[in-house]
């Protein structure tokens, strides 16, 4: 982990970015505020942790929050006893909490048992984020649990209400109710992008929800019902290129190079693979340099950094001998259509 940050600190300083390597690759990298937090963490220590996640509560940026305690959680998966520590020593910080309550969440996603695991949780996930005041985060979770627990349209609902009541934009909490809506039926693609459109109309130039309609394109371009992918892209694929469409303005207004803009990046390759729009796809491997995000390769394998590899060698070698991805999904570097993908509660 040490080495990724030296790495990643050097490659900062680098005027002129060059094409990333194999081995300069990084899987979920983190930036320059999450790698200190996480390193101390590993030391045993939640100090930097609780600073960071103060911060971002108390500057109401929730965006970044969302990110930052998901990466807590998940590193917290493995090994928690810093944050059982910072548990014990401030049992009502608000920051502790929601860490706590997103690992409880992901914890018990991929039990067999996860519907009765998450029905049990989801009164404490429920009564944190009611004491969190103004921060929708929490809610983000509720969202999650709440899905997994296969909660009715009502509850679904009043959740939703109460989380855009505190941000109308916060992108972790559209995620989680678009997800609900695919879940609800796998045909509702129309459904899908209208609640991704309007939510990015509506928002402001510099809201990460502006990048919902991309999201919601992958959701439509990924579903494992016979035919439905299929049946998407003949129905709506001028919404999907669209969606791509913006996706490629929202990327080009941020930095190349950058670990913050990555899992966009990353998305918008897989979506425009899946659109076989082969020259848009090696562009935006070109902007995200080294940074490789777990979503979306995860859901074709479970090697997602092998397949990330895999896939940016493909788009390099039929760019370059100016062959195209055949139609189908059989050409190289294609996405597979998801089957055998996991399901996870909380990616962005």
């Amino acid at each position: 982990m040490l080495r990724a940050f030296l790495r990643t600190a050097a490659r900062a300083r680098s005027r002129s970015p060059r094409p990333a390597q194999d081995d300069d690759v990084l899987l979920d990298a983190p930036d320059d505020r999450l790698g200190p937090a996480l390193v101390a963490a590993a030391r045993g220590e939640h100090g930097l942790a609780a600073g960071l996640l103060a911060g971002t509560r108390e500057n109401a940026a929730w965006d970044h929050r969302d990110r930052y305690a998901t990466r807590l959680a998940a590193f917290a998966r493995s090994r928690a006893q810093w944050l059982d520590d910072w548990q014990g020593a401030a049992p009502d910080d608000p920051d502790a909490l929601l860490v706590a309550a997103r690992l409880s969440v992901h914890r018990h996603w991929d039990s067999p048992a996860r519907t009765e695991l998450l029905r049990q949780v989801i009164p404490a996930v429920v009564a944190a984020a009611e004491a969190a005041g103004p921060d929708p985060v929490p809610w983000r979770t509720a969202l999650d649990a709440a899905r997994g627990a296969g909660a009715g349209h009502a509850e679904f609902e009043r959740l939703w209400g109460q989380a855009v009541r505190r941000c109308p934009h916060h992108y972790g909490c559209h995620v989680a109710a678009l997800d609900y809506l695919a879940a609800a039926s796998p045909d509702a693609h129309g459904e899908c992008l209208d609640f991704a459109e309007t939510a990015a109309q509506d928002a402001p130039e510099d809201a990460l929800v502006r990048a919902l309609p991309l999201r919601a394109a992958f959701t439509c371009l990924t579903t494992t019902t016979g035919g439905a992918t299929a049946t998407a892209l003949r129905t709506h694929r001028r919404r999907l290129d669209a969606a791509a469409d913006s996706a490629i303005a929202l990327s080009a207004g941020r930095p190349a190079d950058d670990p913050w803009a990555a899992e966009l990046r990353n998305l918008l390759v897989y979506v425009l693979l899946r659109l076989e729009r082969l020259r848009d796809a090696a562009e935006q491997l070109r902007l995200t340099g080294p940074y490789v995000t777990s979503f979306p390769w995860d859901r074709d394998t479970d090697d997602p950094l092998g397949r990330f590899l895999q896939v940016r060698e493909d788009v390099r070698t039929a760019v370059a001998s100016t062959t195209g991805i055949a139609a189908g999904g059989k050409g190289a570097g294609h996405p597979r259509n998801g089957h055998g993908g996991r399901v996870r509660p909380g990616d962005h």
